[in-house]
């Protein structure tokens, strides 16, 4: 599996554009559509007010998805989306292959609960069910599972509730799993994608993996179109 960051340029887009996001790239690409695990990871930029992201110069859209699937996706090069009013144009994009790395981050993880059975849901409930799926990617209980903050995701008229995760002491297999499969559901939308999370200076923590600027070494691969295949640098 690998990861397409494509450049984007334009002036704001919603915080939460999860839903639109995937909408729009839906419309353009119908490989985008399909149960094939693909994986879409919300586009960074600075906070600008009304619930809107500034974009920037290191603002990426992220698609993680077999290599295979490379040239159809290339296609979104230099086409136009429309987030909720908001446009952005898409560049060309580099290619990177997954790094195992001990610690990942989710912004958020959505799994469904049955709440009329079990009661409300709860970071303690997303716990219990979180830890359940990293039993099924053999994902050791030395693993250390933090739950962060409660975050929401709008899908036309209803908010999805879910918890920032982080997982911590993962093996190199465990990382590259966790990063391939995800937790939860509707990472199309965003949701259950891991990144690498680094904790610095008494707690605050920096993502600059998101914003294209790989943390620990990282093998960029390029495309040729006319060649239908990549390699490594």
């Amino acid at each position: 599996m690998i990861e397409l960051r494509f450049k984007v340029t334009g002036k704001t887009i919603p915080a939460d554009h999860g839903y639109v996001l995937y909408s729009s790239l839906s419309r353009l690409l119908s490989e985008v559509h399909r149960e094939n695990g693909i994986a879409i990871q919300p586009i960074r930029g600075q906070q600008a007010g009304d619930r809107q992201l500034q974009l920037c110069d290191w603002s990426r859209l992220v698609v993680r998805a077999a290599a295979e699937q490379i040239p159809a996706l290339v296609q979104l090069s230099g086409k136009q989306l429309n987030l909720a009013g908001s446009l952005i144009r898409i560049g060309v994009p580099q290619v990177f292959s997954l790094t195992p790395t001990p610690a990942l981050r989710s912004r958020l993880v959505t799994i469904k609960l049955d709440q009329e059975r079990n009661g409300p849901f709860t970071s303690e409930r997303f716990a219990e069910a979180a830890r359940k799926q990293l039993d099924t990617l053999s994902i050791s209980r030395e693993a250390f599972l933090s739950i962060g903050r409660r975050r929401t995701l709008r899908i036309k008229d209803k908010e999805v509730i879910g918890f920032e995760t982080i997982i911590q002491r993962l093996t190199a297999d465990e990382s590259i799993a966790l990063q391939e499969r995800g937790l939860g559901g509707r990472r199309h939308m965003g949701c259950g994608v891991f990144v690498v999370f680094v904790k610095r200076d008494g707690g605050s923590r920096t993502w600059a993996h998101e914003r294209g600027l790989p943390i620990a070494p990282t093998q960029s691969i390029d495309y040729d179109p006319l060649r239908g295949a990549a390699w490594r640098k």
